[in-house]
């Protein structure tokens, strides 16, 4: 997959991206001719993940450039499910649609043939046949992440927020996007062992699949059983799974137990909010997916689609990161957190998008 990414610099060329702070430089006018359309995921709008954060930048351009947008729920998750989404909002009208996970990569393949007026972004994905035998046309722009350095970077928070505990890692399907959420995790245990003074442990029993992104009562249930055998901190990369996880999370610490969660995608503090007013989310692992589709309809509307390309959003453009703010982390915490941020950005810290070997305790 990575030979199919463009280099950060035919990004730069684009100039268009604007990642800074989610805002738009925008001179389009307040009424415009596009219409904007998004075929949800596995999941509602309201997942408190993927499909919300895509969704929420979609509605926040609406409000800024004055269209309203919509979404399609599929009745499945097969490719002729997603593939009647897309159709449905491309036969209405809808000259713009966003479609969110790598589930899409196939319906997107042929729905940028079959609708050349309509322009596509494709976010966590490429278009390719089924053989990853990528092909993208000029209607169309695949965004994808370094999930691996947010999630490093949220391992340091937690490592030295929770310095002699006992981590784990909960992640939905077993897909590259997950796997780097997964990976970075590891990394930034290690970086904070070998180089902050904490000492965390993770066993590969506690790093699991659950194979699924909408099974809330399972991610309960792994969670549960990683907390009884000892784990202090769970980092859950898994949709409606994940909300179990943070579901398991609230009852843990509402009983008196130190035990905490790890969002993901979306600053999920609210998601972990008990009756008491606090959150049991330490933090959160995000990828800005909000400012992606905002951005992506804000080229659009300024004649700067960047389609044709592949396009991989790192530190370097403010596009993962973790809460700048978050009750459960210490100014001071925050501010290492925000020093290694940085060393990521400059390059001086590289977080790798594989397995490496030797993290296992």
């Amino acid at each position: 997959m990575k030979k199919f990414a463009t280099l950060l610099c035919a990004m730069l060329a684009l100039g268009s991206f604007v990642f800074a702070n989610g805002q738009s430089e925008s001179a389009a006018s307040s009424e415009t001719t596009l219409r904007v359309g998004m075929v949800t995921d596995a999941g509602t709008i309201d997942d408190k993940s993927f499909n919300q954060g895509t969704w929420e930048g979609i509605v926040r351009a609406g409000e800024d450039f004055g269209f309203t947008p919509k979404y399609i729920k599929p009745s499945g998750t097969t490719e002729a499910d997603y593939l009647a989404g897309v159709s449905d909002l491309a036969d209405s009208g809808y000259n713009m649609i966003i479609t969110p996970g790598f589930k899409f990569e196939t319906t997107i393949y042929k729905a940028q043939d079959q609708y050349p007026d309509v322009k596509f972004v494709l976010l966590d994905g490429v278009p390719h046949p089924g053989d990853y035998n990528v092909v993208i046309r000029d209607n169309t722009v695949a965004v994808s992440w370094a999930e691996q350095e947010s999630g490093f970077v949220a391992a340091v928070a937690a490592a030295l927020k929770m310095p002699n505990s006992k981590f784990g890692f909960v992640g939905g399907m077993e897909i590259p996007a997950v796997q780097k959420f997964n990976w970075g995790w590891q990394q930034g245990i290690k970086y904070a062992n070998e180089n902050l003074g904490t000492n965390v442990s993770i066993a590969q029993e506690d790093c699991l699949y659950s194979g699924s992104f909408s099974d809330v009562a399972l991610g309960q249930q792994m969670a549960a059983t990683m907390f009884d055998r000892g784990v202090d901190v769970i980092f859950a990369a898994a949709g409606g799974v994940g909300v179990g996880v943070i579901n398991e999370g609230k009852s843990q610490r509402t009983s008196g137990k130190d035990k905490w969660v790890v969002g993901v995608d979306i600053d999920q503090y609210a998601d972990g909010l008990m009756p008491n007013g606090e959150s049991c989310i330490l933090t959160s692992a995000m990828k800005y997916l909000d400012r992606a589709s905002y951005d992506m309809i804000n080229d659009e509307l300024n004649d700067a689609f960047p389609g044709g390309t592949s396009i991989v959003l790192t530190a370097k453009e403010n596009g993962v990161g973790i809460p700048t703010e978050n009750p459960n982390l210490s100014a001071e915490i925050q501010a290492k957190c925000d020093d290694v941020y940085k060393m990521m950005q400059s390059g001086e810290i590289v977080v790798a998008a594989e397995q490496l070997p030797g993290l296992w305790k």
